[in-house]
């Protein structure tokens, strides 16, 4: 395996062709929009310099990661890659839109793996030709920096197929936990409860979202707040998710909290937009 495909240029998406890079891989970073793959570029290039300024990597590492990222604006230039990594939003139609392109084009052999937080690897899969070679590959926000792999097996997915993902993953330096299929899986159907809950302290005005956050931290020893983590991951992204949650488990535990909905509503998403329960 030399060459990874890469779709999506987002945050995660240049997030994981940035480790794949760096592990020595050819990447083939893929994305509709022109601006959107040289903003990715550039935050892959800016991200490495963080590297070099804290001297995790030299210049001339930083030069040969960079120098192995191939943006293309055509998908057809993912035939080259010989595993293919989706990144794109977290919505059902567009990933199978996706998946089925490159279906068409890339080698039968070729795993293609998604990327997502919470929804069905069976039921992407099931719109391709190949339900054995599809798999997910949930990657942790930041990338560079979060050690974890989510291996997502859907129903269909074979052994060979989640080996040569867990191989892939270790290469990359990362840890692979396996996991089988089900809304959520098992980082987010912990994560945003948790996340929701917090949100519902706020909205009932059980306490501030700083002090939902530091009883958590300094309570709980964890390293960021709730609500922080749900500004940094995307407050829309967690409606999704739990969303998901809630349907596809039936459990009305999962309901979204209203002043979760609003806010996403009110295009308040956190980090991205300058504005969630924090000011950025």
């Amino acid at each position: 395996m030399k060459t990874i495909g890469v779709i999506g240029s987002g945050t995660m998406g240049n997030g994981i062709a940035h480790v794949c890079a760096r592990a020595g891989y050819r990447v083939i970073l893929f994305d509709v929009s022109r601006e959107a793959l040289e903003r990715g570029v550039e935050t892959i290039s800016k991200n490495l310099d963080r590297e070099v300024a804290k001297n995790k990597i030299s210049m001339s590492d930083k030069s040969a990661a960079f120098s192995r990222i191939l943006p293309g604006a055509q998908i057809e230039s993912l035939k080259e890659a010989d595993f293919i990594i989706e990144a794109i939003v977290e919505n059902i139609d567009a990933k199978l839109k996706v998946l089925k392109a490159i279906d068409q084009i890339a080698n039968s052999s070729v795993v293609l793996a998604s990327n997502t937080s919470s929804i069905s690897i069976t039921r992407m899969a099931s719109g391709t030709q190949r339900p054995d070679r599809v798999i997910g590959m949930h990657f942790m926000n930041p990338v560079p920096v979060m050690a974890l792999v989510e291996v997502v097996r859907g129903h269909a997915t074979s052994s060979d197929t989640c080996q040569k993902t867990i191989e892939l993953v270790q290469s990359l330096g990362k840890t692979p936990v396996e996991v089988n299929d089900y809304p959520g899986f098992v980082s987010n159907r912990v994560l945003m409860p948790m996340i929701n809950e917090a949100v519902f302290c706020v909205m009932e005005g059980v306490g501030s979202p700083e002090a939902v956050d530091s009883i958590m931290k300094l309570g709980m020893n964890h390293p960021i707040g709730p609500l922080a983590l749900a500004d940094l991951i995307g407050l829309d992204v967690c409606l999704s998710i739990l969303e998901v949650l809630q349907s596809g488990l039936g459990d009305p535990k999962y309901r979204p909290c209203p002043l979760l909905r609003r806010m996403v509503d009110a295009g308040q998403l956190g980090r991205k937009s300058g504005q969630g329960f924090y000011k950025y």
